[in-house]
């Protein structure tokens, strides 16, 4: 039991518990409802954070109202100004990590250490786009004709609707609204119920950095509440979702008969191939931190794991044992290894998959349960768990889970463990351990997933590189890195003929 001098250590520097209004038009007003929700520490059912608006389509309309009304200024600011508010965001973000990193532990669960990461990859971004305001390039190229200038240009797109989750709650509002408003594009960001503080937070920032009215808004509820409005809305050009398969698939349909620009970051179910050759104690390192960081919590989760059989059991042996020692707790603790599910739904998805695990036949070899004792009690907490003897085609080898769980399963050859790899509707992310850079740079090739690791686990992506996933993970955008921006630009090409007299293309060349 901890000490009330270490409870207090824990919970320094946090804000009073308060009543958070939604962000529009650069002012901070209550819902028309009159009606709030509660938002409360999934470590510590006792600890509530705030009240924050419950949200209907009058409040969301308001919004995109001020973003639409708000679009030909910002469109017109040149970008590298757009770009300096965004570099003034990132400093105040890196000044107020710590803060922010604690109210977002306390708001989501995962341990600081992870927090922190969260806060900086905000702060990243931040930094990326604001380069890219100097930088957004285009092409020239030359004309087939004499005296003609041809280019391409960015086009910013208009209002852009954001649906945030809640694992990551300010690194993936950061990736999706920064590289909007590079581009020149207002934005109405409804973010995840379990997590709204964290983008409340980034839009303070935002505020301080001096952000005209309108450019960034927020509206905080429920998707039937807020976002079935924002994509009924033809006022909203694009839409950015990061969620399950399931609801993507149903924003899709939204988005279709208004032809509304669609990224859609969703479900994986994600893979580390375990060589005989790899160095199995970094392999266990990398499978600890692949599958029970954040809890599990991660749509790059590695929630499966093929090992070779000349390695397979001693791999098995050493991850059980690993995941065993643990410590899990609330995550402003420095001593807690992993913190809690998110909510009380999650946690109970966790122990159905467990069952299911355990009625298929495979082998729980470490955690199994959730945890009940003492302070854990008042929070979501579930024991990390492995599984072996694991089919490919069981349930918890094919179907996200979003949990503290991962699944070993056995194969004979690389080529084996590529196709076990492959065999899942989802491709995010997927990685190797071995010492053969041939094997290596096989499975980097053959390995049908939008991102891929050597000899590191499938949790890790930096924001200068593309972040999204194939077949059923993603719609075939991308987000972060430069990639980033073709969500929320259009092409322009452009012809500019100072010859003075009518050219023409593909025909008047045949003459010259």
């Amino acid at each position: 039991m901890p000490s009330t001098a270490e409870k207090l250590q824990h919970t320094a520097n946090l804000r009073a518990t308060r009543d958070y209004r939604n962000y529009v038009d650069g002012q901070w007003v209550a819902s028309s409802s009159g009606k709030t929700f509660e938002n409360r520490n999934p470590a510590d059912h006792d600890d509530l954070i705030g009240t924050f608006q419950e949200s209907n389509e009058d409040d969301v309309n308001a919004a995109i109202d001020a973003a639409h009304k708000a679009y030909d200024g910002w469109r017109l600011t040149p970008a590298p100004k757009r770009a300096e508010y965004l570099f003034r965001v990132g400093e105040i973000l890196r000044r107020d990590k710590e803060k922010i990193a604690r109210e977002m532990t306390r708001e989501m669960g995962k341990v600081l250490e992870e927090t922190k990461g969260d806060v900086q990859e905000a702060i990243d971004m931040a930094y990326l786009a604001a380069g890219e305001g100097r930088r957004m390039y285009g092409q020239t190229t030359p004309s087939e004709l004499p005296s003609k200038f041809n280019m391409s240009v960015r086009m910013p797109l208009g209002v852009a609707g954001l649906i945030t989750p809640w694992n990551f709650p300010i690194a993936i509002p950061a990736w999706k609204g920064m590289a909007a408003l590079v581009c020149g594009n207002t934005v109405v960001i409804k973010p995840a119920s379990l997590t709204p503080l964290s983008v409340v937070m980034l839009a303070e920032a935002l505020e301080e950095a001096g952000l005209p009215h309108g450019v960034w808004n927020v509206v905080t509820g429920g998707g039937k509440e807020v976002g079935e409005p924002m994509l009924r809305n033809d006022k909203v050009k694009v839409i950015s979702f990061t969620g399950s398969t399931a609801v993507g698939r149903d924003i899709s349909v939204a988005c279709a008969p208004s032809f509304k620009h669609l990224h859609l970051e969703m479900g994986g179910k994600n893979v580390i191939l375990v060589m005989d050759d790899a160095d199995v104690d970094l392999a266990v390192d990398g499978a600890l931190w692949g599958a029970f960081g954040t809890a599990g919590q991660r749509c790059t989760a590695a929630s499966r794991i093929v090992a070779q059989a000349g390695v397979y059991d001693q791999f098995v042996e050493k991850l059980a044992r690993r995941a065993k020692s643990l410590r899990v707790g609330n995550g402003l603790d420095p001593k807690t290894d992993m913190g809690p599910s998110v909510s009380a739904s999650q946690l109970k998805t966790v122990r159905d998959y467990v069952k299911i695990g355990k009625d298929e036949g495979a082998s729980c070899v470490a955690g199994g349960s959730p945890l009940t004792e003492g302070d854990l009690a008042r929070g979501f907490f579930h024991q990390p768990t492995v599984f072996a003897d694991v089919k490919p085609n069981m349930r918890i080898a094919q179907e996200e889970i979003f949990g503290p769980v991962t699944a070993v399963m056995k194969c004979d050859s690389l080529e084996e463990a590529i196709e076990i790899g492959n065999g899942v509707r989802y491709g995010l992310s997927s990685s190797i351990y071995t010492r053969d850079i041939n094997k290596a740079f096989v499975a980097m090739r053959d390995m049908y997933t939008g991102i891929f690791y050597v000899n590191a686990p499938t949790i890790g992506a930096e924001v200068h590189l593309p972040f999204g996933g194939t077949k059923e993970t993603g719609n075939g955008h991308r987000e972060a890195g430069i990639a980033g921006l073709d969500v929320f630009s259009e092409w322009k090409s452009i012809y500019v003929d100072f010859s003075g007299s009518l050219q023409r293309a593909q025909i008047d060349t045949e003459e010259m």
